[in-house]
């Protein structure tokens, strides 16, 4: 049993920045590239990836199931090499239809879609953690209702592929108001900060599953919620992330917190 936990995978969640930027050097995703390209130096190399993305939903989970996934440019008005970037991971259909039925014996609908591409949410990410893209990678939908008892009842049933080595990953932002990202408005920091401080508190304090659960489960009532996600896609992959990580406690440490675009974002790991 002490080996099973030595060698189980972590649960990370990261803020992915705005469309391909962090690929592009942008100044602004300077502390997120930072993270980004650091974030798996410790943890062992994964046997495969499932990473969530906040870029597709459908409804009911998908995972991508070609065993040579493309990559999809879903973003507009970058210059030319943002539409030249590759990520040529392969697939893993075996692994895909595995999560299916997991997700099936806990009554949770899924399917597995082979012409899905590796969308931004994935393959920015990636490219900076690893970039020799030598690892495979099945994605992973929302479901288009965007209940977070139903991602965290999806995590939950991932949470054995820790033990299998594989790595889960929750590719979304701690915070995602676009009109706040280029807001003049001088209060914009402060109101993200009040969000991130309560998430972070949430997530890293000591207290029991079921009340991490709950808080998760009512974000909506946390302070400046609405603000910082006028719709919750990119605050869901990280309930995903908590239903896979709590299963030895529901505390999650906080690996990274920086500014983006003058507001405060984070990241998290499950170990």
């Amino acid at each position: 049993m002490m080996q099973v936990k030595a060698s189980r995978m972590p649960v990370l969640f990261v803020p992915h920045g705005g469309g391909p930027m962090p690929l592009l050097n942008d100044a602004n995703h300077k502390e997120l590239r930072a993270f980004l390209t650091s974030v798996t130096a410790p943890i062992e190399t994964p046997k495969a990836i499932v990473l969530i993305t906040a870029h597709w939903e459908e409804s009911v989970v998908t995972l991508s199931s070609s065993p040579k996934p493309g990559i999809l440019y879903d973003y507009y008005g970058f210059p030319p090499e943002a539409y030249q970037l590759t990520y040529p991971a392969p697939g893993e259909p075996e692994l895909a239809a595995q999560i299916a039925n997991m997700l099936a014996d806990k009554g949770i609908a899924a399917r597995l879609d082979s012409e899905r591409a590796f969308d931004h949410g994935t393959f920015v990410p990636l490219k900076l953690m690893y970039p020799e893209a030598n690892i495979p990678v099945v994605q992973m939908s929302l479901v288009h209702r965007l209940d977070p008892e139903t991602h965290i009842a999806i995590g939950e049933a991932l949470a054995p592929l820790r033990d299998q080595g594989v790595l889960i990953v929750g590719s979304g932002m701690s915070f995602h108001n676009m009109r706040a990202f280029f807001s003049s408005d001088p209060t914009v920091q402060s109101r993200s900060a009040e969000f991130d401080y309560w998430l972070t508190q949430t997530l890293t304090a000591s207290v029991n599953t079921a009340e991490t659960k709950t808080a998760l489960t009512h974000w909506q009532a946390a302070p400046e919620a609405r603000f910082s996600h006028p719709r919750e896609e990119h605050l869901l992959p990280l309930h995903v992330c908590f239903g896979a990580g709590h299963s030895d406690s529901s505390q999650a440490l906080r690996n990274f917190n920086g500014i983006l675009l003058n507001t405060l974002i984070s990241g998290y790991i499950w170990q």
